[in-house]
């Protein structure tokens, strides 16, 4: 059996040393799903801190296919829901024509907000392919872009040579580009 999935069994038994061990694992990761969508290292904090809550709140209905891919999902899920109402909050205020002293101001400051959702909704669009990818694949992709490792470091982290992280990140960017075409 799976290391997480026992880690997973044992914590949902009321074992706290195992879902400490799950945090632990997995902090990195969710912390990094949530920053990539907020682009807030608090609101990240906060919305990593909310992940492991409901993880802990549902490890009974957790249906054993795939820990991580699950944990990631529950986090992309808060960080949109996250992001939704704070797009929401700001829909809601009204600005008004004699209140705003410099329109040029604005209207750059509009277009850096827009680049900026933009580039938040590839970001997210792109973790969600990474997700859909086997683990082989997404945890070399995690290692290296995210967590910003070497190739060598990655390597010995999984006892794996560098020619083999090359192929996997190669495989890995070449599936996404294919599934980013079509979706």
């Amino acid at each position: 059996m799976d290391p997480d999935e026992l880690l997973v069994k044992r914590a949902s038994k009321g074992d706290d040393d195992a879902f400490r061990s799950l945090v632990e694992k997995y902090q990195g990761l969710v912390f990094a799903i949530c920053f990539n969508i907020t682009g807030h290292r608090q609101e990240a904090e906060n919305l990593a801190q909310e992940t492991f809550l409901q993880v802990y709140r549902s490890l009974s209905r957790y249906e054993n296919k795939g820990f991580k891919s699950w944990i990631g999902k529950i986090a992309i899920n808060k960080a949109i829901d996250w992001k939704r109402k704070m797009r929401l909050e700001n829909e809601a205020k009204v600005v008004y024509l004699e209140d705003i002293e410099n329109l040029e101001d604005i209207s750059s400051e509009d277009n850096s907000i827009q680049d900026e959702l933009i580039k938040r909704e590839n970001t997210e669009k792109l973790l969600e392919l990474c997700n859909k990818l086997p683990e082989i694949y997404s945890n070399v992709l995690i290692k290296y872009y995210i967590e910003s490792k070497s190739y060598n470091e990655i390597s010995k982290e999984y006892g794996i040579s560098v020619k083999t992280v090359e192929s996997r990140l190669y495989r890995a960017k070449k599936v996404i580009r294919e599934q980013w075409k079509e979706g």
